[in-house]
């Protein structure tokens, strides 16, 4: 645990979060101002489960852990244990630096205990279905009526207004119709292979906890308090903003790239030696193109008519491509990777996850944290996404069990008396598991 020394010297301390957020972009998004020392009050019901928050199900029977260890849960030993919702990977890993604390929200009196939390915080940040947040009351006309000087975030999927409002989406809905998956599927296989990656919601996760900070800032500046709203479709189409333009100034539509470049060839992963080894490359001129060709041992390749200039291997890619796979394909991929790095060339392993712990550039820099969970045991964990000069980084807190700081926020922070305490674990506000009804 970090002394408390360490813990008043980080940038963020003394500010505190109320987080009532869901699945990733929300959760990353208060990790990111956890690690940097704001306090995060998660916001948790025993009376309802958000799947893919604390995991997929608060209680998965074992024969769904054993298949579907791809599909967020790989839990511990795989198993799901007595308490699955504290052993999820997916809630460890954003949930670290925060914590919990159990309340009701459906109900009057635990409403009453949300005001008093909100008279006594810096802030909230949401990424639930707008009119879900609405009925349980967390509106900017009411939260800044309680705490004039409340910053109030909503990360929704596609905005607190227009026609999208009440769509249930997961991140890659909202990259679909951001225009993403279309443009990285695979021009051999048709759109229902395009890929599943969800960095729309690591976007938003990023985003909000900047778009934060800023209000914070004008906070500071104004003294009155914030509302914030960050679409988290509408954050990603930025990154694809390239292929927008090119749309609206020469109306040409780009599918089904995987991982060609618009312009530069060779631009892709080739296989190497072993199963499923990959090795990528980019030779973005001349000089890199010659160079590739002259560590194939191929050097008549540069001047082959078909791969004599950049346009001319963009046109016959496919080509190229079988040409170098059937090079790398003799190969390792470090050592690929660590001859063309030396020449200059662009290259890069595809790591799997037990390489990427290992990795010694990762190991260097001291990237990884060691987090003891009570329930999950010592594992590696990412790292801070930021450094910065005379900045303490006390070592992270694992992620809070379910309730686990119930006495603090009901007793310590809202004054809440031996007997009204007891009231709420009787009506069942308070608590460290999910209610039996809840599956």
């Amino acid at each position: 645990m970090p002394s408390p020394a360490d813990e008043r010297d980080q940038p963020l301390a003394g500010v505190r979060i109320l987080d009532l957020t869901v699945v990733w972009a929300g959760p990353y998004a208060t990790m990111h101002l956890a690690d940097w020392g704001a306090e995060i009050i998660r916001i948790e019901s025993l009376h309802h489960f958000a799947s893919f928050t604390r995991g997929t199900l608060a209680r998965p029977s074992q024969a769904l852990v054993d298949t579907s260890s791809t599909s967020g849960m790989g839990y511990p030993e795989d198993r799901a244990g007595e308490h699955p919702w504290n052993r999820s990977p997916v809630f460890n890993h954003h949930g670290r630096n925060k914590r919990s604390m159990t309340l009701d929200l459906t109900r009057p009196e635990g409403q009453e205990v949300f005001e008093r939390l909100v008279r006594e915080s810096d802030g909230m940040i949401e990424n639930n279905l707008p009119p879900h947040a609405e009925e349980l009351g967390v509106t900017w006309d009411r939260l800044s009526k309680i705490n004039p000087r409340f910053i109030l975030m909503r990360v929704p999927g596609f905005g607190v207004e227009g026609p999208y409002r009440d769509y249930r989406t997961f991140g890659n809905h909202m990259e679909a119709i951001a225009g993403h998956p279309v443009i990285r599927a695979y021009p051999d296989l048709g759109l229902d292979y395009a890929p599943a990656s969800v960095p729309a919601d690591a976007a938003s996760g990023v985003g909000g906890a900047l778009a934060f900070t800023l209000a914070l800032r004008q906070r500071e500046r104004t003294g009155k308090g914030v509302y914030v709203e960050l679409a988290t479709a509408e954050n990603y189409v930025p990154f694809l903003s390239e292929f927008v333009l090119d749309y609206s100034m020469n109306g040409r539509v780009w599918e089904q790239m995987g991982n060609d470049h618009w312009t530069v060839a060779p631009h892709n992963a080739y296989p190497c030696q072993g199963m499923d080894r990959w090795v990528t490359i980019a030779c973005t001129s001349e000089d890199d193109w010659r160079a590739l060709c002259g560590l194939m041992g191929r050097p008549g390749l540069a001047t082959d008519e078909r791969f004599a200039d950049m346009p001319s291997r963009h046109a016959n890619r496919r080509d190229l491509d079988a040409e170098i796979s059937a090079w790398t394909r003799e190969h390792d991929a470090h050592w690929v990777t660590q001859r063309l790095q030396a020449l200059g060339v662009a290259a890069g392993v595809v790591l799997h996850e037990s390489e990427l712990l290992r990795d010694r550039h990762l190991d260097h820099r001291g990237y990884w944290q060691t987090i003891e969970h009570p329930e999950t045991g010592v594992q590696q964990n990412v790292g801070r996404l930021w450094r910065a000069s005379d900045t303490p980084h006390p070592p992270a807190r694992h992620a809070p069990m379910l309730g686990q700081d119930n006495d603090y926020v009901y007793r310590e922070l809202l004054g809440f008396s031996d007997e009204e305490y007891r009231a709420f674990i009787e009506s069942g506000h308070i608590g460290t598991e999910y209610d039996a009804s809840v599956p």
